[in-house]
């Protein structure tokens, strides 16, 4: 797990200086910076979605998984569970949770994310989440100038998330073939694509909510690619 400890460092450094320099930033340097990271999500999202070779298995994975979602209620979860971390560091910023949420989205959607945490758990050097890191350290410290302190803690979730893909990835490495990834990664695009239109304020999805996804193409995958 040592390219998701060198991850969550990053987060943590890039946040602290972006919450440094916040007040040299005026509202409109920060919209910009959102906006441009938000046309950015978009077009990652675009890049790895066309990756597809099975657009049914992507489809039904999206319907399923977010029909799940929305009935589990996750983004209902995650807003509580950033308001209590709000509560315990007596933060009163309204972005705290807007910067907690959105920002553990970011990092733990990508293609980095998913395919690097495999490539430590199937026993190869974590390369791909330095890479990861390096970007993620210079996205905090954007997104925390605007958001603030949320956005450092979103390392946690971060920590789970790849923590325990890594060591999922390596209990089952003989059941994950490069068409099931190539899948996994088309509909994590698809959920960057609904990220990146939250975030350049072009409309609202609850991407949240849709996270079952990543796992019912898993599921779908296996049997069906």
């Amino acid at each position: 797990m040592l390219g998701t400890i060198v991850n969550v460092i990053a987060i943590i450094l890039g946040s602290i200086l972006g919450i440094l320099i916040k007040s040299r930033f005026p509202e409109r340097v920060n919209k910009i910076i959102f906006q441009v990271i938000g046309l950015f999500t978009i077009t990652l999202g675009i890049t790895m979605a066309i990756k597809t070779n099975n657009f049914l298995i992507v489809a039904f994975s999206l319907i399923i998984g977010s029909v799940i979602g929305e009935i589990i209620g996750i983004e209902n979860y995650l807003e509580r569970l950033s308001d209590k971390l709000k509560n315990t560091l007596k933060n009163s910023s309204d972005k705290f949770s807007e910067g907690f949420v959105t920002a553990t989205l970011i990092y733990c959607i990508g293609p980095m994310a998913i395919l690097g945490s495999i490539e430590e758990g199937l026993g190869n050097s974590p390369n791909l989440l330095f890479a990861k890191s390096v970007l993620d350290g210079v996205a905090s410290i954007a997104l925390s100038s605007a958001l603030g302190i949320g956005v450092m803690l979103s390392a946690i979730p971060l920590l789970l998330y790849q923590g325990g893909l890594t060591l999922f990835a390596s209990y089952v490495s003989n059941y994950l073939s490069d068409a099931l990834i190539v899948e996994l990664s088309a509909v994590g695009g698809i959920l960057l694509l609904g990220l990146g239109m939250n975030i350049a304020e072009i409309k609202k999805f609850k991407v949240v909510n849709m996270l079952p996804s990543l796992l019912v193409v898993v599921i779908l995958s296996y049997f069906f690619v």
